[in-house]
């Protein structure tokens, strides 16, 4: 049994030789430099792929940051643009109601004078009452004192 394998092992020694010999081996060695390069290529493909991956994804956060600068800059563009004009309202306001305020002054300060002409005139008409009625009746003494005196208190009410 020790020669049958001893056989064997020289027989497959012999048949390797030929195989070298013929080039087998090289055929085999060729697929494998041809598989490697393909795989390198492929390596290189998807390294060049991943930069610009990397580029890409850089450039979209640089966008995306000039982006949320200038959302910012809208922004304080807007609050100062509204604190602007509720600052021309407020003012617009307060000059309303300064117009509003001395208007109504003027027609008070008008009805003051009114009312003063109307308390002088009432006053200038009892007085000339007071003096037709001490005239027509010939009133004399005491009795005219009495109603002298009752009219210059009817013309000081009217004036109060």
């Amino acid at each position: 049994m020790g020669s049958d394998t001893f056989w064997v092992a020289v027989a497959f020694i012999v048949f390797m030789a030929i195989v070298v010999r013929a080039g087998g081996f090289s055929s085999m060695a060729a697929k494998l430099d041809s598989r490697g390069d393909r795989i390198r290529q492929e390596l290189e493909e998807a390294r060049r792929l991943k930069d610009e991956a990397h580029k890409l994804v850089a450039e979209y956060k640089r966008r995306q940051r000039e982006a949320e600068a200038e959302a910012e800059a809208i922004i304080t563009t807007a609050k100062a643009e509204a604190e602007r004009l509720a600052s021309e309202a407020k003012q617009k306001l307060d000059d309303l109601i300064v117009r509003r305020t001395k208007m109504a002054e003027q027609k008070i300060a008008q009805a003051e004078q009114q009312a003063v002409a109307d308390v002088k005139a009432a006053a200038a008409e009892a007085a000339v009452k007071a003096a037709e009625t001490l005239l027509t009746a010939n009133v004399v003494g005491a009795t005219a004192d009495r109603i002298l005196t009752s009219a210059v208190s009817e013309v000081k009410s009217k004036l109060n």
